[in-house]
């Protein structure tokens, strides 16, 4: 991993990534990234059946091990897979190399092996070696391979970028690339993009800004808790998420070169479970925290931001282990969300699905209208997999338990009182009134409010306190309304 420094004015990271989600077109999937720098990881079938057993379905390597592609086969879970940085200058130079790389590392394997993406190089623009001439003629010659093969439908060719390509990212209103990039590199790469229907791999680290700048960026708006947001002065658009302020920087930027139509998913991006005592924000709380509260947006059908609410990213989270040779501070080896033993390092669901949802008894309906517990300290949305929009377009507003019993009451209040929501059902002895927690009382008084106002932009959030979810929650028997 490349960690150039950071600072607030140009909010720089590095790479990493991969948890359960598909790189662009699913609304509202995670995958996770899987590296290997260590000598005690396990063996590719038990990674595989690792990731069956969390509900992974989506996995980004930094190769195309063979072992590992045998192993996903027959699987049903997503692959990407990488052309190292070392092979981009044959890849560009000789189109037969590509395509020999093509038939025996994707060809080969698929469509037993469901690879969709070849990841070009991995954050070339700041490899050491000067690739950056390489990258575009690469990934043409390997679009061409793939159409010679047949596959370029199904197989897509993209290069994640990290944000160190950003000449301004903040505001994010005023992102743009770096002049030695945005016309000879980014122009003809998104060209390359939109012609083929790919979309552009991003590498965004909250943990590395935030950690350069604990005096001006709240460790709140790091890891997506409540917070009173940031105002972007150029578009008056308020961000309560930094990982959202540094995507939009990214969509800026490409807004400049005229491609508002490429898609992005973000390829990794996580948080260190363990770092130095200079590595401010390094430890398990916080990384459970981002990732967790993460995972839950994006399955939520909350994937958007404010300048792209609509947008359909796919999120990779970095990295399925813990990896002990990787040089550097200590928070390089601890980004992974297992143990090489196989253990989880934190608690986090991977799916809605998970045994850390809800607490007090909420419980929400699956996509075959049963309903399923709770019992965990986190508030999420359940469901049998991913989260589906229903059929006729409907949303709810929730409780986010991460706020805490006192924020979610101040909002209740606010919902039940000036915000004018329908809140008898949750009277004591009404149909709604058990469970009788904060959490689930809020979650009522939100989606009343949100229902009444049409659903419209910023009426499901109180701060932070609220998110959107796309199937329909349950309190007990007491459904939810779904319209004003």
């Amino acid at each position: 991993m490349l960690c150039p420094s950071q600072s607030m004015g140009l909010l720089l990271f590095c790479s990493l990534l991969v948890f359960f989600s598909s790189p662009g077109v699913e609304a509202g999937t995670v995958g996770v990234n899987y590296g290997r720098v260590a000598n005690n990881l396990p063996h590719a079938t038990n990674v595989v059946e690792l990731l069956k057993s969390n509900g992974v379905g989506n996995v980004k390597l930094y190769d195309a091990d063979p072992s590992t592609l045998r192993a996903l086969a027959g699987t049903g879970i997503k692959v990407i897979v990488t052309m190292p940085n070392e092979q981009l200058a044959s890849a560009a130079s000789r189109p037969g190399f590509a395509f020999a790389w093509v038939q025996r590392n994707v060809a080969a394997y698929y469509p037993h092996t469901q690879i969709q993406a070849i990841a070009v190089g991995n954050e070339v623009f700041v490899d050491p070696h000067n690739l950056t001439a390489f990258l575009v003629p690469a990934m043409l010659n390997v679009h061409t391979a793939l159409s010679r093969l047949r596959l370029d439908e199904a197989v897509k060719v993209s290069s994640p970028v990290a944000l160190t390509a950003l000449k301004s990212s903040y505001p994010p209103s005023a992102g743009s690339f770096r002049p030695d990039l945005a016309e000879p590199v980014m122009r003809p790469m998104l060209e390359l993009l939109r012609q083929t229907g790919s979309y552009l791999m991003v590498n965004a680290y909250p943990f590395f800004a935030y950690e350069a700048n604990t005096d001006v960026i709240s460790l709140d708006y790091a890891l997506f808790r409540p917070n009173a947001g940031v105002v972007d002065s150029g578009n008056n658009l308020r961000y309560y998420s930094l990982l959202d302020a540094q995507i939009d920087a990214v969509y800026a930027a490409m807004s400049v070169l005229k491609y508002d139509d490429v898609k992005i998913v973000i390829s990794e991006t996580g948080w260190p479970s363990k770092g130095d005592l200079n590595e401010a924000g390094a430890g398990a709380g916080n990384a459970a925290a981002y990732n967790g509260n993460l995972v839950r947006r994006v399955l939520s059908g909350n994937a958007g931001t404010p300048l792209r609410p609509e947008a359909d990213m796919g999120v990779y989270l970095f990295a399925l282990f813990n990896e002990n040779q990787k040089t550097g501070p200590t928070s390089e080896r601890n980004y992974g969300l297992f143990y090489p033993d196989e253990q989880k390092v934190y608690d986090i669901d991977f799916t809605l699905s998970g045994s850390n949802g809800g607490g007090g008894g909420l419980k929400w309906q699956d996509d075959r209208g049963k309903s399923t517990g709770s019992g965990g300290a986190a508030q999420t949305p359940q469901s049998s997999g991913s989260v589906r929009t229903s059929s006729t377009g409907e949303s709810w507003c929730v409780a986010n338990a991460v706020a805490g019993k006192e924020r979610l009451q101040v909002a209740l209040d606010y919902a039940c009182g000036e915000g004018g929501a329908d809140c008898r059902p949750i009277q004591p002895g009404a149909s709604c009134f058990e469970p009788n927690t904060v959490e689930a009382h809020a979650s009522y008084a939100f989606n009343s409010y949100y229902q009444k106002r049409g659903r419209t932009t910023g009426t499901c959030d109180f701060e932070g306190a609220a998110f959107v979810v796309s199937q329909p929650p349950k309190i007990g028997t007491c459904a939810f309304p779904t319209g004003a």
